[in-house]
């Protein structure tokens, strides 16, 4: 299904922080399924104002975006807590994209990130994914370092995962 550009269905999405019964929902009917104990633990941190996870949804009933943001980070370069934030893990569905959802969603974050106080937007953006890093750049979005990519994470399985992938990072002022 490819959903033809229309300036209605963009008045029809909604951005809203994640609430607890959305979780499930950030799998993405199993393609994300791994990420699973990312967003059980970024879900904790926002209950304790260390992070953010915010979803795009398409006329109140199905969620075609998603981002999350560390505001608090072991890395203070990337989020410091009270300036500086990390946004990481943004998608929009591919039948969804280039239709101004992505643009729009990551200008309502960034809103929300003025509104507590960051003045700059961190980000990364995989050195292969060009059609990312033109979205940043239009968004005001510089490059500023090259990143090794590389972390891991435990899976909904419990195993370890190890990443490695090379990125670009990215910085904005927000205010």
């Amino acid at each position: 299904m490819t959903v033809q550009t229309d300036h209605s269905l963009i008045s029809k999405v909604k951005f809203r922080q994640v609430a607890e019964s959305d979780l499930p929902a950030l799998e993405w009917n199993g393609e994300y399924q791994h990420f699973r104990q990312i967003y059980k633990d970024m879900f904790l941190l926002s209950l304790r104002g260390e992070a953010m996870i915010w979803i795009a949804e398409w006329n109140k009933q199905k969620l075609i975006g998603q981002v999350l943001v560390q505001l608090k980070s072991a890395r203070i370069e990337l989020a410091d807590g009270k300036t500086r934030a990390y946004i990481f893990g943004f998608r929009i569905k591919p039948d969804y994209r280039n239709l101004g959802i992505g643009s729009k969603f990551m200008l309502r974050l960034e809103d929300e990130l003025v509104e507590k106080g960051y003045e700059w937007a961190i980000l990364n953006v995989n050195q292969d994914n060009m059609q990312a890093r033109n979205l940043y750049e239009r968004l005001g979005y510089k490059v500023v370092a090259e990143e090794a990519g590389i972390w891991n994470y435990i899976d909904d399985k419990g195993k370890r995962r190890d990443v490695n992938e090379p990125a670009w990072r990215m910085e904005k002022k927000l205010t």
